[in-house]
């Protein structure tokens, strides 16, 4: 499987990102999400599907995000560090659901929350 190209600046960011195709087929990795995961094989995850890394009621959140489009945010604690993860469908020139995206950033306990008008 061939990775896909992506611009120079989502391969560098500071924070993991991860495409899948809509047959759920991981498709691209940065340096970051390659890091994240490698422990479950970091850039030897490109072609193979994410399915198999996800419990079922993961499993049921990514086909409704193919399904239907969307987003699903949430953030989590491992190790004693916090993480933002914001999925997201992600469409092809004609509108269909292509995929997915995930970010998984790193955020600080402290991280202020502003209300703007």
């Amino acid at each position: 499987m061939m990775e896909k190209e992506l611009p120079d600046w989502a391969y560098g960011m500071n924070c993991a990102v991860t495409v899948a195709d809509a047959n759920c087929t991981i498709i691209y990795m940065n340096e970051r999400s390659r890091a994240t995961f490698a422990a479950r094989g970091g850039t030897d995850l490109i072609g193979h599907n994410l399915m198999d890394y996800h419990n079922d009621r993961s499993r049921a959140i990514i086909r409704r995000l193919l399904d239907e489009g969307g987003t699903n945010a949430y953030t989590i604690e491992k190790e004693g560090v916090r993480k933002m993860i914001f999925q997201s469908a992600w469409r092809d020139a004609q509108g269909k659901v292509a995929g997915l995206v995930e970010f998984s950033m790193v955020i600080p306990d402290d991280m202020p929350h502003y209300i703007r008008k």
